[in-house]
């Protein structure tokens, strides 16, 4: 494609017009609360978004907290990480593993509520500004937690914290309540093709 002057000019003028359009939107936007972000869908990157999102956190200098639903059986290299920094970060693993790996409800129940009360603490404090609930959309979406109870401890906690909330088949009513949404999609995935997860991809 052969650039030309004439090309330039048309680029520089919707490139104004796109700036003042956002620098509007930017000044109509001054508030800052606290989010309820929640990640779903059935494409990969859900926890990697929200683990991205604790390392920003760190970044700048905030107490965070993590909490992982349904995993548990094997260290992941974001557990190992994370824990390098116990005074920034507060690390829980308290799933017993996958649903179909675990096949006892009743042991799946306990560890999600378990999970919920250390959930709790957290949602609770205020010098914590980031919270990461990894794979709570499971726990819900398979009823081991009232849904009410948990919808109203995240809508009590401190004004300015942070939750992320992450997994497949996000209950209507946690989308509802959410600040942002997003909706993982598979496009394709290496796993279709025999490929097992692999340290620093899924693991």
């Amino acid at each position: 494609m052969t650039d030309t002057p004439d090309r330039d000019e048309r680029h520089l003028a919707r490139m104004l017009r796109k700036k003042a359009v956002i620098d509007e939107r930017i000044a109509n936007s001054p508030n800052e609360c606290g989010l309820l972000l929640v990640l779903s869908g059935n494409g990969k990157g859900k926890s990697s978004s929200a683990f991205g999102m604790l390392a920003r956190s760190l970044g700048h200098g905030m107490q965070c907290g993590v909490v992982q639903f349904i995993k548990g059986r094997n260290s992941t290299g974001e557990e190992l990480f994370f824990r390098r920094f116990p005074e920034q970060v507060r690390f829980h693993v308290m799933g017993e593993g996958f649903t179909w790996e675990t096949q006892d409800r009743q042991r799946d129940i306990a560890a999600a509520q378990a999970a919920w009360a250390v959930s709790q603490e957290l949602l609770r404090d205020p010098a914590i500004g980031l919270v990461v609930l990894d794979e709570l959309n499971i726990a819900l979406k398979h009823g081991y937690l009232d849904l009410d109870q948990v919808l109203s401890d995240l809508q009590a906690r401190p004004p300015m914290q942070h939750v992320v909330v992450t997994g497949r088949g996000a209950k209507p009513e946690m989308i509802e309540l959410a600040d942002t949404v997003t909706e993982m999609g598979m496009v394709k995935h290496a796993f279709q093709a025999g490929i097992k997860a692999q340290k620093g991809v899924e693991l």
